[in-house]
């Protein structure tokens, strides 16, 4: 896919050995950016959760949560990916992006903000409609920090973008305990990442300095919005994907399980968003550069999938075989029923960034319209699952029906397009294998030994370090295939 100010020719070849250099600088940065910030999350969620906010506060904070997340999908009508994936010079088309991107942004929140007590009430939390308009204002924050945050992203400039996120981290939270100390409850939450939007976007703009200028062109909106709009509406549905189960456990069971069933999914989430994140804020730019060459692409995807199943694995492994006992450690015992759901959740985030790797790769060669099928297929057959779980079995059947379609439909689909798209499932096979082989024994030397020695601090870091232990010796032969 090319833009309207598209070269005349290809300069892949020629970039091909700096382009490694670039994204392997690139991911080290992201990998670093993102651990520090998300090992600064979950202390700060942990501070929270055991002295400041209770189990309801947290499934107020989940509802508004997910309405952001779902809405930020779209905001931007998919346009800002332009700045990263056309040729050419950016920033003849950038101000054009910028236009849309902001327009587009201010009518969702427009909208949002009308019917916020609605979609409070539907969700079974009428008291998240406050939240909800004071959090969503980051939408439009969003909207304008696309085109200077795109252009860092197009750039490699991780190193830059890790600044921006340590001032957004640094601020959001500060923020956020100071008035969760002073008791705004779920209000804190929605304050503080205001905060931290803002303190983003001027960093971004100071980052990639005469990026944030508007501008209009016809012919240039038109072919944007040709090339956003698929786009912006998969990534909408899988958002939808990911969020809808917090909408039916919220409208289903009570607050209680609604704040049990948020914690566990954002445990659930570590892997995701440390390792998954990092790689996913440079494998589209770099599956765009190697689009054009098909053995490029299929061998390049095989490093990435297999890099990111390594470090994966060991961290779902452990969160599930030891969900219990890290609960009670990490939040104190009245969070304990959030341990049930987490099991099914942490394979359900393998799953995740296994998908999230595939959904990129299918971007950057262009098959717009099969993602499009694949999302609604599975947000389809997602919702019966979850509603029959909810009734059945709480939040764990929820987990039980999320980690049923995922496996059974999803996986295989997913497969299918990667293999229209030149990628087969060999190639994917082998990328797995290793890391999956590890797991399942690092997961049958976990439960053994957590028989025999115990739930204690001492315990759980001597069965962990033998089960991660346990889990290298058995990654170590296909270490080869992953360099590179």
């Amino acid at each position: 896919m090319t833009g309207p100010a598209a070269d005349t020719e290809s300069t892949a070849p020629a970039a091909a050995p700096s382009l490694g250099r670039k994204v392997g600088s690139a991911a080290k940065w992201s990998l670093i950016n993102t651990v520090v910030m998300r090992l600064g999350n979950f202390a700060t969620g942990i501070v929270l959760a055991r002295f400041f906010l209770g189990p309801e506060a947290w499934g107020v904070y989940g509802i508004a949560q997910t309405v952001l997340l779902v809405l930020l999908s779209a905001n931007e009508l998919g346009v800002s990916l332009a700045i990263v994936r056309w040729e050419g010079d950016p920033r003849r088309f950038a101000p054009t992006v910028l236009t849309l991107s902001a327009a587009s942004s201010c009518l969702l929140y427009a909208v949002l903000f009308a019917v916020a007590p609605a979609v409070a009430e539907v969700l079974g939390s009428p008291e998240a409609s406050g939240v909800l308009r004071v959090m969503c204002l980051c939408v439009v924050l969003d909207g304008l920090s696309q085109v200077p945050a795109g252009f860092l992203t197009r750039e490699f400039a991780q190193g830059r973008r890790m600044a921006v996120d340590g001032l957004n981290f640094v601020l959001s939270t500060a923020v956020t305990l100071v008035l969760a100390v002073q008791g705004w409850g779920a209000m804190s939450f929605a304050w503080g990442s205001v905060v931290g939007n803002v303190a983003a976007l001027i960093g971004c703009c100071l980052a990639a300095p005469g990026t944030l200028r508007f501008g209009w062109d016809r012919e240039q909106a038109r072919a944007l919005l040709k090339f956003g709009l698929p786009l912006a509406g998969a990534s909408m549905l899988a958002l939808g994907v990911v969020n809808v189960d917090t909408m039916v456990v919220g409208s289903a069971l009570d607050p209680l399980a609604l704040g049990f069933y948020v914690l566990a999914f954002n445990i659930s989430g570590w892997p995701v968003r440390i390792i998954s994140e990092a790689a996913r804020r440079v494998s589209f730019a770099g599956f765009s550069r190697l689009a054009d060459s098909p053995q490029a692409l299929a061998a390049g995807f095989a490093r990435a999938l297999g890099v990111v199943m390594a470090g994966t694995v060991p961290i779902c492994v452990l969160l599930a075989a030891l969900a219990a006992p890290v609960v009670e450690l990490v939040y104190g015992e009245r969070w304990l029923p959030a341990a049930r759901a987490l099991p099914w959740l942490m394979a359900l985030g393998l799953v995740r960034i296994g998908c999230e790797l595939a959904y990129d790769c299918l971007v950057a060669i262009g098959r717009r319209s099969s993602l499009i099928a694949v999302q609604a297929l599975w947000l389809v057959v997602l919702i019966p699952a979850l509603v029959i779980g909810a009734r059945t079995g709480g939040i764990v059947g929820v987990a039980q029906g999320h980690v049923l379609v995922a496996g059974a439909v999803v996986v295989p689909v997913f497969l299918l397009a990667l293999h229209r798209g030149g990628i087969l499932l060999g190639t994917v096979a082998r990328a797995c294998a290793w890391p999956l082989l590890g797991g399942a024994v690092m997961a049958g030397v976990l439960l053994l030994l957590e028989r025999y020695l115990g739930d204690s601090v001492l315990a759980l870091l001597a069965t962990g370090a033998a089960g991660t232990f346990c889990y290298v010796l058995c990654v170590l032969p296909g270490r080869a295939s992953l360099k590179g």
